[in-house]
């Protein structure tokens, strides 16, 4: 049987079109044992990583057994940008890995428009993604949920079962999952065992990924 053509590819962001996971787990697990919740590095990438802001505090609260700083978002997001401006990078590969690919493309991603519009612009990539930018301000339920892959191809009219996922989280392949389409993992952060547990077709190199994405 013939494979179908891919009608859309949707890209996360942190960690697959910018390599900005390394900053901002640890800026977060930083900002959390100031708040008095011990975190590594290594605890910010097992427990949040894939999660909007807004889930992962909720859960830091949680484990906490107290509110969080109101203003650790803030915070955040001041430290994070500056990071950024300094260190942002596109993640090696991936570059020419959108050159090689002709299938309409867009991006979904766990993390507020600002932030995402932000990564974007300082790594060059913004033009690719003109008018095809989702992030979680623009649905009620974040990953693992598959509320934003959903969102996305009904907003640029595709068919779930067409579109193509790239991600690096677990949260992530499960929203593609539960959404009904293709899941492929690029393994970074997260061990592959990992990402092909939750369904993911994984790999670790984006030259790999235009072969990838019929």
């Amino acid at each position: 049987m013939a494979a179908i053509a891919t009608q859309l590819a949707i890209f996360d962001c942190d960690g697959v079109l910018v390599d900005s996971e390394r900053l901002a787990n640890r800026i977060f697990a930083e900002l959390l044992t100031e708040a008095g919740l011990p975190t590594t590095f290594e605890d910010s990438v097992s427990t949040y990583l894939g999660r909007s802001l807004p889930a992962s505090l909720a859960l830091a609260a949680e484990r906490l057994g107290r509110p969080l700083p109101p203003d650790l978002a803030s915070e955040y997001h001041a430290r994070l940008f500056d990071a950024f401006a300094r260190d942002l990078e596109p993640v090696p590969g991936v570059v020419a890995a959108l050159d090689a690919l002709t299938c309409p493309l867009c991006v979904a991603s766990s993390g507020s428009r600002q932030r995402v519009e932000r990564a974007l612009a300082v790594t060059g990539l913004a033009g690719r993604f003109a008018g095809a930018v989702f992030s979680a301000d623009d649905v009620a339920r974040a990953k693992p949920l598959p509320d934003l892959y959903l969102h996305a191809a009904d907003v640029l009219h595709k068919d779930p079962s067409g579109c193509v996922v790239v991600e690096d989280s677990p949260a992530g392949v499960k929203a593609a999952v539960a959404a009904g389409m293709r899941a492929l993992g690029y393994a970074d952060l997260v061990p592959a065992g990992e990402l092909a547990a939750e369904g993911a077709t994984v790999f670790t190199d984006m030259a790999d990924l235009p072969d990838l994405i019929m």
